[in-house]
């Protein structure tokens, strides 16, 4: 089906009546909601909202679902009021909890009258907690007995249809709260009149207000379970955190990564208005201008360096690119460590001696090849040692300031996926163009 996606956005796209085109309806009607999400987020917006109003609309909701938050957004300013009862009928906390940053207010509340008691307070629990902790992404489709069941009530249990990703009983105690979890192959062969706690295995368990629910996903998925149990500050059993809700959030986070590095929003349209696409990224751009202008007041300092030794100007380029990669090496190294909970307090020291020898010796031949090209290019030693060294202090600077900032904008509770690589770029130009120029005007001048 995924080799199919191609073909049925080539056909909305150069469709000439797509209203009337019931080879094409057909089959959007006969697509799964996940591809219909990508579908409708790759093709542009007039054909998004006619191919929407194609979909039936008992998947509409799961549509919506599935997609980003600013393609999203289009669809729900373009369906008429009176259809949403209908697109929320058989809603789930999961579901209004999924799409709900991009709701108003009064479709919340139309959302939260349809849903049935249950839902309705999964719903209420989890907007008590914030988006960042893994209270708010539960899962309360889970087998749960009390402490002192027997095996027979187990096997009872099993008898039912079992929640999906599903290997284990919760047991709980009188108030609530979590007391162990017993796999379901245990139960086969075991005597009935046995109690469930003697075949409880040790298991590990989330706390629900938990400030980073990517940590606790990952713990999910190194666990080597399919699900874990949350609990509350009481130890009181909430929920639990299945793989699949695992794997969404730690992909999420790591789009996110991405987009960020570009100073982008995961959630943006690709086929967002031109107006809105320029002013997100105008402010990057500015951001960028400014660590530009900043890197140019530098190298005005020494303007009368250059009018005299014009071989300085031509070779500056490469003292700030040499450095700004292998700071752009280091810093994404950090990056990934800090995400993944690998770059501690404990571990730091040494990972910058390890990084800072990296970039010495780096440093060292590459310093060699450049002023060797130099020196036969402008036949002057002087020049090939001074861009030399100055490649070598950038290097080295670069490594030290890829392993520190991360860290220090972690601590100010900045995105260093965001910001990182502006700010690196800028300290290595800085001091690529310092040292270069600074050295020149020393030694050739």
């Amino acid at each position: 089906m995924a080799d199919q996606l191609p073909d049925l956005i080539q056909d909305i796209v150069g469709a000439t009546d797509l209203i009337d085109d019931s080879q094409v309806a057909s089959a959007i009607a006969a697509t799964d909601a996940e591809r219909l999400a990508l579908v409708l987020e790759s093709i542009p917006l007039e054909q998004r909202i006619i191919s929407w109003q194609q979909i039936p609309i008992t998947k509409r909701l799961d549509v919506l679902v599935e997609m980003r938050g600013d393609p999203r957004s289009t669809l729900i300013e373009s369906t008429p009021e009176d259809e949403w009862e209908q697109i929320f009928q058989g809603v789930d906390a999961e579901q209004l909890l999924e799409i709900c940053d991009t709701l108003p207010n009064t479709l919340i509340d139309l959302a939260i009258k349809v849903m049935d008691k249950q839902q309705r307070q999964f719903f209420q629990d989890a907007s008590q907690y914030k988006d960042e902790e893994i209270g708010h992404w539960l899962n309360h489709d889970l087998l749960i007995l009390p402490i002192n069941a027997k095996v027979r009530d187990g096997l009872r249990l099993l008898r039912r249809e079992l929640p999906e990703h599903t290997e284990c009983i919760f047991l709980t105690n009188r108030a609530g709260q979590f007391s162990g979890a017993v796999k379901l192959h245990s139960l086969h062969g075991a005597a009935e009149h046995l109690p469930l706690v003697e075949l409880a295995v040790e298991f590990i368990n989330v706390l629900a207000d938990s400030q980073d629910a990517v940590q606790s996903a990952r713990e999910v998925q190194y666990s080597g379970l399919v699900s874990l149990p949350v609990t509350d500050a009481n130890n009181k059993l909430l929920g639990r955190v299945d793989i699949t809700t695992a794997c969404e959030l730690v992909n999420e986070n790591y789009e996110r990564q991405v987009m960020s590095s570009a100073g982008m929003d995961e959630n943006e349209d690709l086929f967002s208005s031109t107006a809105q696409s320029a002013r997100k990224r105008a402010v990057w751009l500015g951001i960028n201008l400014l660590t530009a202008f900043l890197a140019s007041w530098f190298i005005g300092l020494f303007e009368a360096t250059l009018q005299e030794v014009v071989a300085l100007a031509v070779l500056m380029p490469v003292v700030a690119s040499m450095g700004g990669i292998a700071g752009s090496q280091t810093l994404t190294l950090i990056v990934r460590g800090l995400a993944l909970g690998q770059v501690t307090d404990s571990n730091r020291k040494a990972l910058l001696q390890k990084e800072l020898k990296v970039g010495t010796l780096n440093g060292v031949i590459w310093a060699i090849v450049v002023g060797g090209i130099a020196f036969v290019w402008f036949n002057s030693s002087l020049l090939g040692f001074v861009i030399s060294a100055a490649i070598l202090l950038n290097i080295v600077a670069a490594a030290l300031t890829g392993v520190v900032l991360p860290v220090i904008l972690t601590k100010l509770k900045i995105d260093p996926a965001l910001s990182g690589s502006v700010i690196l770029t800028t300290v290595t130009d800085i001091v690529g163009f310092v040292a270069f120029l600074g050295l020149g005007t020393l030694l050739l001048v």
